[in-house]
């Protein structure tokens, strides 16, 4: 390739990296490029068309997807082989990425072209061959790379897989429910051998990007990079050796077998010390990120300090009639997969430790170099900061004070600004999913002691209940309590906060003090008018007002061991109806324990390693 002959002197000079960047792609195109007459390029002006299966066949699905990087992108239209035109359901998605979902149904061979436009200029378009046992016309002239457009591309992968409506919670016990859907998945049975019912599903909190990074270079023939990383310590972050980089699927589609050998590697290495290293460090799978709208696509990763992991999935805009939101998913060591919204309760920052760097953050670009391209490597913090524009690279949420970094986002978010009852209607909201998400962990643990009756789960001492593996992990909830105990207590001192901060909401002409009054209402009403159902020892549901759930709080310090009934994990008082049916009580040691460990759900903080 004509690129490979630039970096002979990239010692030398920055600018012969930077032109290898442009030919490559990771180097924006920014502004629109017209497709020439005639011409039909699928990549074009930074707009990219991916087709699903690889290999399209007559009378089969054949899912079309168009992305664009750096604007708005609004028409997708197809034409069959007689060059008449097909009407398509199209969906639009995003911005940054932009892209355009289609569906077709091709009833006879031959090419089929897609045309895609913005304010009626085309932008980019596609001839796909059908029935002729290849992907199109210039099949296997292009080599695969994670470049600008295909960083886009499974950016828009992502967001589609995740795609439920914003107010519905969605609580998945693995990723196969999306994985194995074909509306959702784009890339599913990409290669025609039904090769996704043949793979392991199941990644947990730290496992999950790295599961979605490789099973999208899986199916588009991608390269893989990753680290073995240490879990740091109280006063250090996680360190990390040099990168694997896996190639077993470059160049042929790989069997489902290889994907499983690989995927294995990857979670047997990674882990929560994987996301949490410092942000001046270059030797990681993931760097820091600006705050900025443009550079948070769906794909980003969120690396809190104490550990746990989300995936950006969906931004929805702020609108005259209704809040912005932002969207993640994450997994739990049972390896279920919820949905959050950004919010203090879910998505957790302090600036004060120092044994963590937290924040945004994308994978690190992984790139071709040497005399023939035969070489990868990830790109360093010198070549992201200096060539690339728009600075994609940024330590900037290392020097935010935790209020700083919860009002930038904010105003990304609601850039419009919001009522306190805005802001507190969608904590709410975000605090309801939070429960539910519970509700989902304790029955899969209630789940697992029908099946092994009388089982006791080892306790760890310390920190280790943070961070273990084994059936205790599987079924224990300190970190979800946690983060459960600090939403509480950010929702509860919402109106003390708008006192305090009268500047950050739209007071409408009200003072503080009348505010914080009509907060304090709001939020009496609110716990009481809403409720959750959990499901005792015996199966039958039981029912809680909000309230009720606050006001055990207390309780919760301790309701974390699967070894406790649910009944004693929803905070029942012993001798109570809702407590009869309780069977089954932690043992006394670790009893004793966890009263000594109380002080860390207290006091909201996760204990030093």
């Amino acid at each position: 390739m004509m690129f490979v002959s630039l970096w002979q002197g990239m010692k030398s000079g920055k600018k012969m990296l930077a032109a290898a960047l442009i030919l490559i792609g990771l180097w924006p195109v920014w502004g629109i490029e017209s497709v020439a007459v005639g011409a039909c390029p699928d990549r074009a002006g930074g707009v990219a068309i991916w087709i699903s299966p690889r290999v399209p066949r007559i009378d089969s699905p054949l899912r079309v997807m168009a992305v664009s990087a750096d604007f708005r992108i609004d028409q997708l239209v197809v034409s069959d082989p007689t060059e008449a035109d097909v009407t398509p359901r199209v969906i639009e998605r995003g911005g940054p990425p932009w892209s355009l979902d289609a569906l077709l149904d091709p009833s006879e061979a031959g090419i089929y072209r897609v045309l895609v436009r913005q304010d009626g200029k085309p932008v980019a378009c596609r001839e796909i061959s059908v029935g002729g046992g290849r992907s199109d016309p210039d099949s296997g002239t292009r080599e695969a790379a994670w470049d600008r457009s295909t960083e886009a591309f499974f950016s828009a992968w992502i967001e589609r897989l995740f795609d439920f409506p914003v107010g519905e919670s969605v609580n998945l016990p693995s990723l196969r429910p999306v994985l194995l859907d074909p509306e959702r998945n784009f890339l599913y049975d990409h290669f025609a051998v039904g090769e996704d019912r043949r793979i392991p599903a199941e990644p947990d909190c730290a496992d999950l990007p790295y599961y979605l990074r490789a099973y999208f270079a899986w199916k588009n023939g991608l390269p893989l990079a990753y680290r073995a990383c240490s879990r740091g310590s109280a006063s250090t972050p996680p360190r990390c050796g040099a990168a694997a980089i896996a190639e077993d699927f470059v160049k042929t589609p790989a069997p489902a077998s290889l994907f499983t050998s690989v995927i294995r590697k990857v979670m047997d290495t990674v882990h929560s010390g994987s996301a949490r290293t410092a942000l001046d460090d270059e030797a990681t799978d993931f760097y820091p990120v600006p705050l900025r709208r443009e550079h948070l696509w769906p794909g980003t990763v969120y690396a809190d300090p104490y550990g746990h992991v989300l995936v950006v999935v969906k931004w929805v805009p702020q609108t005259a009639g209704g809040n912005g939101v932002l969207l993640a998913v994450d997994a739990q060591p049972d390896n279920s997969v919820s949905r959050k919204r950004f919010w203090e309760g879910a998505f957790l920052f302090a600036e004060d430790v120092p044994g963590a760097g937290p924040g945004f953050k994308a994978f690190r670009p992984l790139i071709r170099v040497g005399t023939q391209g035969r070489t990868l490597r990830l790109l360093s913090n010198e070549e992201l900061m200096e060539l690339a524009p728009g600075q994609p690279y940024s330590e900037e949420q290392g020097e935010l004070t935790s209020e700083d970094f919860y009002a930038t986002m904010g105003r990304l978010i609601d850039p419009l600004g919001l009522t306190p009852e805005q802001a507190y209607e969608a904590m709410f909201e975000a605090l309801l999913e939070q429960l539910e998400t519970r509700i989902s962990a304790i029955d899969h643990g209630e789940a697992y002691y029908r099946k092994y009756p009388g089982t006791v789960i080892p306790m760890p001492k310390g920190n280790a209940i943070f961070e273990t593996i084994g059936p205790w992990e599987d079924y224990s909830t300190p970190s979800r309590d946690l983060r459960l105990l600090i939403a509480m207590n950010v929702l509860a001192r919402l109106p003390e906060r708008v006192a305090r901060y009268p500047g950050s909401f739209l007071l409408e002409g009200r003072s503080p003090d009348t505010v914080r009054a009509d907060l304090e209402r709001l939020h009496r009403e609110r716990m009481q008018q809403n409720h959750i159902v959990y499901r005792r020892s015996d199966g039958s549901p039981w029912r809680l007002a909000v309230a009720e759930v606050f006001a055990r709080r207390r309780r919760f310090e301790v309701a974390y061991n699967p070894n406790d009934c649910a009944e004693f994990r929803w905070g029942a008082e012993p001798g109570s109806v809702e407590y009869a049916t309780c069977r089954r009580r932690a043992p006394a040691d670790q009893v004793v324990r966890m009263d000594q460990y109380r002080s860390w759900f207290r006091e909201l903080r996760r204990p030093p390693r």
